[in-house]
């Protein structure tokens, strides 16, 4: 087995090959892999082998991490075969052909690494063919280059020996990956859902200039035989038939593929290298299929080889590989181009919106000490709406119908939560409460808000120019908006200064304002406005206190739950200073039950202080309002 580690504050990348079914890592000596630093425990975790699956237990008081979770002293975790152990200042990685996984899953894995390495070897060769390390405008439209250009791509792999006898198992495996792409485009342009990608048109060059007829009809009915085996027809939209692929492809083709010739296995293999010698040239490498995937939301660029994605709300290894970091950061050039931005050594981070909304991350060398990386969170085709979230689970009827009324009784509204856990997701479906008679003003740094209201100012923040001037802040523009006679004012997130100038604004008549911030819980949202606040003026903290018990009547705490679901996990109104302790009083009137395998949103049976408002005016039924979702019975209700 063998093990790469490296101190990330500055030794080189070493490793270590280890026999046995129980691995000790730590500072002592006697550690089958020794990790040479006073914050590291003397035996800080073991590795060991149960039957099939290897595990990983931490001994030592220091932080822990498996794939960026953290795992505590005593606790166990099961090692997937991409895993990373950060044991700081170490970062550990394993060799993928160890880990005790599905055998047709990790050979899988290990023809995708020689896949990659094909693509490598053919464009290498390209190149010294071909001018296709620059692009020439209008070239990618003549089928005469392209014709070229697939011609040589053939002739190279020949001579690489991709047709040769003993490359029968990476000739089927990217035959299967021709199919499997092949299938998800008609079921994406059959649904309807076809986006044209964020990043480009209309691309000429996808077509394939040298293909046969003849095997394009016999790869159409391969695709259409497996559809058929895994039932797509059956399944109610795209994102099942999507799970449907994503779950059975592989094991359908395994079946299929037995059957079919080897000279058109050979076509197909070379139809998907022609593909993806011309992503790299023409597109964004191996990321133009996700990006056209509906079901993939976001994209995540570790290092070359390494490419995440999230599905379905789970975080996942594609099994994509860039061939090299030039290419990755060429890619990533080509990518920020297209919104009239740049990214170079004396610019290394871009941080974008892409035409549709999409939003890109990049940081390249000096700052990316790995290799470039990237992070595109894609716009999605279909905005969600509360009903939405209720069939996802997302959230309780019962307590969607609560912030309903919150929101038409102009309550004052802060969603926290972490990176990706879907507040902004939820801070549109409220916006959609406000009654469409009012005015309302959004201020972003990045426009995502889609707000279906006729009367609704959108502005976004502005970056420096070359010469360092004309930017604008939020804080700035949320001054800005109090100037513009608006009803509600709502601010995409709160990250900084602005967040004074929104408590000011929602103390000043600016009632039913909604805004985001990154904060763990409901009580962590006053220290994080706390620290906010001060950076922009030397207030006392009793003084930010009022403020903060005056200006926010309920906070809502949205969390990314370990099975990647994202839900409502806590309901929270801010009532008053607390006179004799200081700090805020606050309310819990809903609770996630972690330990309900439902994960039910319970009603704690203290009605808030608006509660007579809201009955009075209709907005709710208090007769029917606190039922407990698990037993339907109502819950004690008390003030």
């Amino acid at each position: 087995m063998k093990i790469w580690y490296h101190n990330v504050l500055g030794s080189d990348r070493c490793f270590a090959e280890v026999v046995g079914d129980c691995i000790r890592i730590g500072r002592r000596a006697d550690n089958d892999i020794v990790l040479e630093s006073q914050y590291v425990a003397e035996e800080a975790v073991r590795i060991i082998k149960c039957d099939d699956t290897w595990k990983i237990q931490a001994l030592g008081e220091n932080l822990c991490l498996v794939d960026e979770e953290c795992l505590r002293q005593g606790a166990w975790d099961v090692l997937k075969s991409d895993s990373e152990i950060e044991i700081f200042p170490y970062r550990l990685t394993l060799e993928p052909d160890w880990v005790g996984e599905d055998s047709a899953e990790l050979r899988r894995r290990q023809l995708n690494s020689r896949t990659s390495e094909l693509i490598r070897e053919v464009h290498n060769r390209l190149l010294s063919l071909m001018d296709c390390s620059k692009e020439h405008e209008g070239r990618d439209e003549t089928d005469g280059y392209l014709i070229a250009l697939e011609r040589n791509i053939e002739e190279i792999a020949r001579l690489e020996g991709l047709l040769d006898d003993g490359n029968a198992a990476l000739v089927g495996h990217m035959a299967g990956a021709c199919v499997h792409s092949h299938l998800v485009e008609k079921l994406i342009e059959e649904s309807g859902q076809r986006a044209t990608c964020a990043l480009q048109g209309p691309v000429h060059w996808s077509r394939v200039v040298t293909a046969v007829p003849d095997r394009e009809q016999e790869l159409a009915a391969v695709s259409g035989l497996i559809a058929k085996a895994l039932d797509l027809a059956n399944h109610s939209d795209l994102s099942r038939q999507m799970e449907a692929v994503d779950d059975s492809f592989w094991d359908e083709w395994m079946e299929t593929a037995d059957g079919l010739l080897d000279d058109f296995r050979v076509y197909l293999a070379l139809r998907q290298l022609k593909k993806q010698i011309k992503d790299i040239v023409f597109g964004y490498g191996p990321l133009e299929d996700l990006l056209r995937t509906p079901s993939v939301t976001e994209i995540m660029v570790v290092r070359r080889d390494r490419i995440y994605i999230e599905k379905n709300g789970v975080i996942e290894n594609s099994g994509r590989q860039f061939i090299s970091d030039e290419v990755t950061e060429t890619i990533i050039e080509r990518i920020v181009s297209k919104v009239g931005r740049r990214i170079d050594k004396s610019q290394p981070l871009v941080d974008a919106r892409l035409i549709d909304g999409s939003r890109v991350n990049a940081v390249i060398s000096p700052l990316a000490v790995s290799g470039p990386c990237l992070t595109i969170r894609k716009f999605p085709l279909q905005r969600l709406t509360i009903d939405d979230l209720i069939e996802f689970g997302s959230i309780s009827p019962t307590v969607a119908e609560f912030l309903r009324a919150a929101v038409v009784a102009r309550r004052n509204i802060l969603i926290s939560g972490g990176t990706g856990s879907g507040k902004t997701t939820l801070l549109n479906c409220l916006g959609e409460f406000v009654p469409e008679k009012e005015r309302i003003v959004t201020i972003e740094d990045t426009a995502e808000l889609q707000l279906h209201k006729d009367h609704v100012v959108r502005m976004e923040t502005k970056k420096a120019n070359a010469e360092g001037k004309g930017a604008y802040e939020i804080h700035e523009l949320v001054k800005n908006a109090l100037r513009m006679r608006p009803d509600r004012v709502i601010v995409g997130e709160c990250r900084g200064a602005e967040a004074l100038d929104m408590l000011q604004a929602m103390n000043t008549g600016h009632d039913g304002s909604l805004t985001t911030i990154h904060a763990n819980s409901a009580q962590d949202v006053v220290l994080r406005l706390e620290v906010m606040v001060q950076s922009a003026a030397d207030l006392p903290i009793a003084s930010i206190h009022r403020q903060i018990a005056s200006a926010i009547d309920l906070v809502v705490q949205v969390a990314r739950l370990k099975d990647g679901s994202r839900r409502v996990c806590q309901v929270t109104e801010f009532v008053e200073v607390d006179p004799e302790k200081g700090g805020i009083r606050t309310k819990d009137l809903f609770l996630l039950d972690r330990d309900d395998a439902e994960g039910h949103l319970n009603p704690t049976g203290r009605l808030p202080t608006f509660m007579g408002q809201l009955i009075e005016n209709k907005l709710i039924q208090l007769d029917s309002f606190y039922l407990d979702p698990a037993s339907q019975q109502p819950a004690a209700v008390s003030i």
